[in-house]
């Protein structure tokens, strides 16, 4: 098989390395707009079959030419190009898979080509980060284990070992794209109603062995398909993971319009977005850099089997890879996409069309790929109890 990725980013570069130890890659391209950035990581990562590209990924011809080459492209760009990327892999005939990006509806967008998708005889699988991405293939395989499904509860957070004020948090992913998570509404299902709710709201507190007490709130794009593939559910919700306080801290800075795009403010006869300038103050604040970061996660499936009721729980904690400089959501993130990539490529995932990852990507080999690359997802079934051994 031959794949793909656009995008030398982290995200990108940690796809590549964990393609190019597969012997059944036969074939591997790194798409950036920035040759040299792209041939930098060929060079670093030094493999026969893999090779820089220089695209641009506005220019839909570039995109064609370098997507026509390959059997599977993962999509390692910034969301805003998820819908052209999919549109390219019909018209290329090319399956592809996104890092997803909810925000905006995009994701809708290329479920929309679904049609289009299965007529080219292709298989298009979008939002395939962490969260989305594990989090709904996990719920996806903790509800085929059900007999019916009633209730989703997900945690996560990438999340720095040691935190430091006054954010306690260093960015993994687009800070951009953070701001956007943390001020769009955050779709639920409660009570059996779907609904919108205000992000950074409903603060709660967790916990995760060996770390301290945390918090979890409501942000967007979590849920992801989830509410379109399990309508029926009385609960649905997603809440992000981080030290305490970071909630109450970051709803400030959006009460105080510092995180709006629509928003400006005149200086010195200039007009000036704070948002812009929001985040490149806060860019020095939050660089991870070498410090050690962790990916927490939690799915709560809970539901009958056999008329008892049941919750699975799959549960994640990953460390950055010291060794190899590797950050815990890159890890992560970067396997999920290149595991998913050589499923589509092996024939393990034959489904044409376009599909979010709970309706098409078999969890149990997807469990067993990861810890293979040393990202272990933990699985626990419990009867669901009250007080005195009674059953709910």
């Amino acid at each position: 098989m031959k794949i793909g990725v656009l995008g030398s980013g982290l995200m990108g570069k940690e796809a590549v390395r964990d393609l190019v130890a597969n012997k059944e890659v036969k074939a591997v391209g790194l798409a950036d707009i920035d040759y040299d950035r792209a041939q930098q990581i060929c060079n670093q990562i030094y493999a026969h079959k893999l090779t820089a590209y220089k695209v641009d990924a506005n220019d839909k011809e570039q995109l064609a030419n370098f997507m026509c080459k390959f059997d599977v492209i993962i999509n390692a760009l910034f969301y805003s190009f998820n819908e052209i990327v999919a549109k390219t892999a019909i018209q290329t005939g090319v399956n592809s898979i996104d890092l997803g990006g909810h925000i905006g509806s995009m994701t809708d967008k290329v479920l929309a080509l679904k049609d289009e998708a299965k007529a080219a005889d292709v298989t298009i699988i979008p939002d395939l980060g962490v969260a989305p991405g594990m989090i709904n293939i996990l719920s996806g395989y903790g509800a085929s284990k059900l007999d019916s499904l009633k209730d989703i509860k997900l945690y996560v957070g990438g999340i720095p070992v040691s935190p430091e004020e006054p954010l306690e948090y260093n960015h993994v992913f687009s800070m951009a794209g953070l701001f956007d998570h943390y001020t769009d509404p955050s779709t639920i299902i409660r009570n059996g109603i779907k609904q919108e709710i205000p992000s950074l709201t409903e603060v709660e507190r967790v916990h995760f062995k060996k770390f301290g007490p945390l918090e979890a709130f409501h942000t967007s794009g979590g849920t992801s398909t989830l509410s379109l593939s399990f309508p029926d559910l009385n609960t649905l919700e997603y809440k992000t993971i981080r030290y305490p306080g970071h909630a109450e801290k970051f709803k400030l800075l959006v009460d105080l319009n510092l995180t709006r795009t629509d928003y400006t403010v005149g200086i010195d006869g200039q007009k000036i977005n704070p948002r812009e300038v929001l985040l490149k103050v806060l860019d020095p604040i939050v660089e991870l850099g070498e410090k050690e970061d962790a990916v927490l996660l939690r799915v709560k499936t809970a539901g009958e089997v056999r008329r008892e009721p049941i919750v699975y729980v799959y549960e994640m904690t990953t460390y950055k890879d010291r060794k190899n400089n590797i950050t815990a959501m890159a890890r992560a993130t970067a396997n999920t996409v290149s595991v998913v990539a050589q499923m589509i490529g092996n024939h393990t995932i034959t489904k044409k069309g376009v599909y979010p990852p709970e309706q098409i990507i078999p969890g149990a080999i997807y469990i067993d790929e990861m810890a293979k690359r040393d990202v272990h997802i933990m699985e626990t079934r419990r009867e669901m109890k009250l007080p005195g051994n009674k059953k709910i």
